[in-house]
């Protein structure tokens, strides 16, 4: 029989913790965005894009909210959609463009072309050498 690793258990108590949080009080956005995460680094990317679409009602004017949403949707393969969130993040203040550009949670939206043409209008061009 194969035994589960302890990084596991660790993961399925720690989300069975915040699961049972929520029961009692769903809208504690600090164990919301634990959970997410929590789910994110288990794969199990839908749920946390629940978690996510439900930190957009309580935390709406939040960049970090829309970034992680992003984040979900790009996990998801859905380009479109992250993009949307993820310049809603930018709109709402969101700036560490160093950490967008190497996030992993992200590499399925860098691919994007519609991706490519968004973060050429964020960044203005060098001008030439004359």
């Amino acid at each position: 029989m194969h035994k589960r690793s302890r990084t596991k258990e660790l993961l399925e108590f720690e989300i069975g913790f915040y699961e049972r949080l929520l029961e009692a009080h769903p809208d504690f956005t600090d164990a919301l965005v634990a959970l997410g995460e929590a789910y994110t680094r288990s794969r199990l990317y839908d749920k946390g894009l629940a978690v996510d679409l439900k930190l957009t009602q309580l935390k709406g004017r939040d960049p970090v909210v829309w970034y992680n949403l992003a984040c979900s949707y790009s996990l998801l393969n859905r380009s479109d959609e992250s993009l949307d969130a993820l310049q809603r993040a930018i709109t709402l203040g969101y700036d560490d463009f160093s950490h967008l550009g190497k996030d992993s949670d992200l590499s399925h939206l860098r691919q994007s072309p519609k991706f490519r043409r968004f973060l050429e209008t964020l960044i203005p061009a060098k001008p030439s050498a004359a």
